[in-house]
């Protein structure tokens, strides 16, 4: 499978891009690349690191030129000394060789729940953002990275399993308070492109970890869905245009009728399990709102429990855990991306 961006430039950007990539792998510390303007140099750089985020050394890098030369000398900025990525580089090869043997054998839908799962439960956000929670090392190495760490290490697992996977990128805004770009996934199960943001799904179940279970309010999403809240895509990417195998939708916790929310209310009542699930009923509106948690403190009430709600508005889902003892029922607003806007 060849690299998304990569398949996007010009045959002229298609041979820098290749020259900087052998540079890079061959560890040295200059070579020669076809000569292009310092700007297009940066957007290739960076659209090359999306397509290899396996290459986890390369962070940046200088350029020179002699007046008449048609190339450029490429001087790359590696996070470490030359042994060291090696090390590096061999413990990961190793680390994500291991993590996939588990999953080889299961459905694309089965291997991307896999990946998935595995970030949510072993990796948390770096709120200092150290330079290595960018790239691979953090989420495979330390067990901790940023939305581009995550994104990264996601997609090196996907392509050790053979599923279709890019790492998709919008920008900052300022005035709803995002300060930072924020990256996530699109992956290609059953030839359908879908959205998958697990920086989003691991900070949600953060959130809820004293009741446990993994999120996956951000697990499939079409274009319309994600963008309620995501900003747009600065870099192309492919059209997401199927809803119907958003987890909630797959796993029937996809409700459009009220009783039905009152039904399975009742259940996780007696049963004193969570509840995680999407509302598609029409917009979930203030009115819609007060009607569904309405019936899930009757569901509660009825066995002399307590709900406790969150809501996570712009994908309506809500997650209903029931605490024993009757008292004043709790709503809470879960803020997916609360790493990415306290970020330092």
């Amino acid at each position: 499978m060849e690299p998304y961006y990569y398949t996007k430039l010009p045959k002229h950007h298609q041979s820098v891009y290749h020259a900087i990539f052998q540079g890079l792998m061959n560890l040295e510390d200059s070579f020669l690349v076809p000569r292009i303007d310092g700007r297009e140099l940066t957007d290739l750089f960076f659209r090359l690191r999306l397509d290899h985020p396996e290459i986890f050394w390369a962070s940046g890098f200088h350029y020179k030129y002699y007046k008449d030369s048609p190339n450029l000398i490429f001087e790359p900025e590696y996070l470490f000394e030359k042994g060291k990525i090696k090390e590096h580089k061999k413990a990961l090869a190793s680390r994500v060789e291991k993590l996939i043997r588990p999953a080889a054998k299961l459905s694309e839908w089965e291997k991307e729940k896999y990946i998935h799962d595995f970030i949510c439960e072993n990796v948390r956000y770096d709120k200092l953002k150290k330079a290595y929670s960018h790239e691979i090392i953090g989420p495979l190495g330390q067990g901790v990275g940023v939305c581009e760490g995550i994104a990264k290490a996601v997609k090196v697992l996907c392509d050790g399993l053979g599923i279709w996977c890019m790492i998709a990128i919008c920008g900052n805004n300022p005035e709803k308070g995002i300060k930072y770009r924020h990256t996530w996934n699109i992956v290609q199960i059953g030839g359908v492109y879908y959205h998958l943001d697990t920086t989003f799904d691991n900070t949600l179940g953060k959130h809820n970890c004293a009741e446990g279970g993994i999120r996956y309010d951000y697990f499939n999403l079409d274009d319309k869905a994600v963008f309620r809240d995501h900003e747009p895509l600065i870099a192309p990417a492919p059209s997401c245009t199927d809803g119907d195998h958003f987890y909630y939708k797959e796993k029937k916790l996809s409700f459009t009728k009220a009783e039905d929310v009152y039904k399975r209310a009742c259940q996780a009542a007696k049963k004193g399990k969570p509840l995680t699930f999407h509302w598609r009923g029409g917009y979930l509106t203030r009115a819609v709102l007060e009607e569904l948690l309405d019936l899930m403190k009757k569901a509660g009430e009825e066995r002399e429990k307590t709900a406790r709600i969150a809501l996570n508005w712009p994908q309506a889902v809500i997650r209903l855990t029931y605490a024993d003892g009757r008292a004043e029922s709790s709503v809470s607003v879960d803020e997916a991306n609360e790493g990415e806007q306290e970020g330092t």
